[in-house]
């Protein structure tokens, strides 16, 4: 009996928070209110600051293990010049596809062996990375680009958001004293952002074979511009009433 009356009590606190929920959102639930999807975007055009090498080289010849060990010889001697210049942050120095397999005759049987090695070089320090183009003799220039740092597209990310999500706010202002509505209230919002950084990493023009070292045939490179940009996408509710936020 006393666990039902206590039911009751609770139910009836309960039901009188409800009630007065329901009291306090009745005058907005009253105002007339239309739904509006917009959206905007800002973006900014910044510098690359990483430049990316791919160093590579290919063997043939009769003998898999001589073929092998030929190529073994040409990225430690790359790797040799390319890890003067490693520098935490700065230049990473990182060993790429290495393969080997077998050429086959229209019969199906082998009739030698060819394989390849690569070697990445990347960082911020371009200008080392360029000189040392000049320096590895035992490898070529397969592959060369540009990127964005994380660090470089994080120092605008936040400004370029910021100016997304005050455009957005602008225009939805606008839109809804269009339509005749003096005010608007803000809806679910959504902010993307995306750094469209990256540089294809082609090959040059004329491959860059084995050349004594010399600071004349360090790579010449341009970094160029990428765009980091942000979207604020949502919905906003006008109302009959001057409330912007």
């Amino acid at each position: 009996m006393k666990n039902s009356k206590t039911r009751k009590i609770v139910a009836a606190a309960l039901g009188g928070l409800l009630l007065q929920a329901g009291a306090q959102a009745a005058p907005g639930d009253q105002l007339p209110r239309d739904r509006l999807n917009l959206s905007a975007t800002a973006s900014v055009e910044v510098t690359r600051d990483v430049l990316g090498v791919v160093f590579s080289t290919s063997k043939e010849g009769s003998d898999a293990a001589a073929v092998q060990q030929a190529l073994k010889q040409a990225l430690d001697s790359a790797l040799a010049e390319a890890r003067k210049i490693a520098k935490p942050g700065l230049v990473e120095v990182q060993t790429g596809n290495f393969s080997l397999y077998p050429r086959y005759t229209p019969k199906g049987g082998i009739n030698g062996w060819q394989g390849s090695a690569e070697l990445v070089v990347e960082g911020r320090d371009s200008a080392a990375i360029a000189q040392l183009t000049g320096r590895i003799s035992s490898m070529s220039i397969a592959r060369v680009g540009y990127s964005l740092s994380k660090a470089q597209r994080e120092k605008v990310e936040s400004d370029v958001v910021a100016q997304a999500i005050a455009l957005y706010k602008t225009r939805a202002a606008d839109y809804a004293k269009q339509f005749g509505y003096p005010g608007f209230q803000l809806g679910e919002v959504n902010v993307n952002t995306d750094a469209n950084g990256a540089q294809p990493m082609a090959a040059p023009q004329m491959r860059f074979k084995a050349m004594a070292a010399s600071a004349e045939m360090a790579l010449p490179t341009e970094a160029g511009q990428a765009t980091v940009s942000a979207t604020v996408n949502g919905s906003v509710l006008l109302v009959r009433e001057a409330v912007n936020r």
